[in-house]
């Protein structure tokens, strides 16, 4: 579909005789790296090109053909049809490929049916983000070219005709440009748009290639990635004894003497110190192949295994791979005992740290409680002091004022006293005076009275004799 024969030699960074503008060289690959890789070059034209100005600025030599690059790899095939869905009906087809140097995302290569079209796309999409939750934002570039420089084949080729047309495994339709858009998916699988964008997997429908590769992994205790090896019975990742040695020191530690070579999938007897694989992962077809293997006649000069009937052949490997079933569960069931008894030890030590950690909680709680009531119990004897001293001087003052009001009171009673005697007096003197006046007797006067006579008559004379 993508043809490499009309492709034109373009240097990295030179103009071309028909453009005024550089072009920029990417690599890129696709396929099932363990069955088939291809790999290529694509000319894109770089975003330096073209303006940020309204309207942008498009080169003059474009080709309806954009790449989208740095796609995040949690987005599946049917994520980007619906993130493209509004173009999807003029779009011939899409490759999905991988850029070197970009582990975590992958690329899509789009042609369109019109010009006009990849425009409208560019200037819509370039600098959008794929989601409103997520920071990636959608990366577009035209492409001038598109070069294919290799495949390399880790498998034995199809026998199917390649000049018969392709159908869509899904719909088992013919695959046909012309009537709906085309999208190969990342190992050289092709579907309709259509069909694709309802596949909610990110793997593919034919062959279960997930683009979303599975993290390395590290040492659970350095973080190291390099020689690492897992133990089969608890999971447990651990360097080799050449890095840090963690894995035999989780051997040391649990008694889990077997474990598994990340790199090669080897398994490691740590008691016996040897290897004791018997099965392992075959390259080509991913299926459980006896390790070192070998024809029962090689020693005789036999080429082939030609020589021996296939049901007895079936039969004998039947045999060996029940044997070595059979071997595998004896040496588990040997190893199920000891991580018992090591899983019980982690659960006695978790229980006895839990307890400890509640009688240290308890504790801790109490002595907080009675740092709490010892602070009130403080409190309150400094109120109760407080208030007794206030008590003792209320107290104080209530004497003092009752001695002042007892004073008064005597001072009082002393002056009622005083002043009934001197109203007493004058009242009889006031009747006697009374009594004379109206008998016009002559009554003995006390010496006030007689002062007072003395007085006015002094002043009566005066007043004549002025007169």
């Amino acid at each position: 579909m993508w043809n490499s024969n009309t492709a034109s030699e373009i240097e990295p960074s030179s103009s071309s005789s028909s453009s005024s503008f550089s072009t920029t060289l990417f690599n890129f690959s696709s396929g099932n790296p363990r069955i088939e890789e291809t790999r290529g070059l694509m000319h894109l034209i770089p975003a330096d090109a073209t303006t940020t100005t309204a309207p942008p600025s498009l080169p003059v030599d474009r080709k309806p053909l954009v790449c989208v690059v740095g796609v995040p790899n949690h987005m599946t095939y049917a994520d980007f049809c619906q993130f493209c869905g509004s173009f999807i009906h003029h779009i011939l087809e899409m490759r999905i490929v991988r850029m070197d140097g970009m582990e975590d995302h992958y690329s899509v290569l789009i042609r369109f049916d019109e010009q006009q079209y990849a425009d409208t796309f560019y200037t819509h999409y370039n600098g959008r983000r794929f989601s409103s939750l997520e920071v990636e934002e959608c990366r577009v570039l035209f492409t001038l070219d598109v070069q294919y420089t290799g495949s390399i084949e880790h498998a034995q080729p199809s026998s199917a005709s390649s000049t018969e047309q392709p159908t869509c495994p899904v719909c088992l339709e013919r695959l046909d440009q012309d009537t709906s858009g085309i999208l190969t998916t990342i190992c050289n699988h092709s579907f309709h748009c259509s069909c694709i964008s309802k596949w909610a997997d990110s793997s593919c429908p034919v062959c279960r290639y997930c683009q979303q590769q599975a993290e390395k992994s590290i040492c659970f205790v350095c973080q190291t990635t390099e020689n690492l090896w897992i133990c089969v019975i608890c999971g447990f990742v651990g360097c080799g004894r050449y890095k840090g040695g963690h894995a035999i020191i989780h051997w040391k530690e649990t008694q889990h003497c077997y474990s598994l070579e990340v790199e090669t999938k080897r398994v490691w007897d740590y008691a016996g110190d040897n290897y004791v694989h018997r099965l392992i992962l075959s390259k080509t077809d991913g299926k459980l192949v006896e390790l070192n293997s070998h024809c029962a006649h090689a020693d005789s000069g036999c080429g082939s295994c030609s020589c021996e009937d296939s049901a007895v052949s079936e039969a004998i490997h039947n045999s060996k791979v029940e044997a070595i079933v059979n071997e595998y569960n004896e040496l588990l069931a040997s190893q199920l005992e000891n991580q018992k008894l090591y899983f019980e030890s982690l659960l006695q030590e978790v229980k006895e740290e839990t307890e400890r950690k509640i009688s240290q909680g308890v504790q801790k709680a109490v002595s907080l409680k009675q740092q709490k009531i010892q602070a009130k119990i403080d409190r309150f004897n400094k109120e109760k002091k407080f208030l007794e001293e206030i008590n003792e001087n209320l107290v104080k003052n209530g004497e003092i004022w009752k001695a002042k009001l007892l004073e008064i009171e005597e001072r009082e009673k002393k002056t009622l006293k005083l002043n009934n005697d001197r109203l007493t007096g004058l009242e009889k003197q006031l009747s006697d005076l009374m009594i004379c006046l109206e008998g016009g007797k002559t009554v003995p006067v006390s010496n006030e009275i007689k002062d007072e006579t003395v007085f006015d008559n002094s002043k009566e004379s005066s007043s004549t004799k002025g007169s």
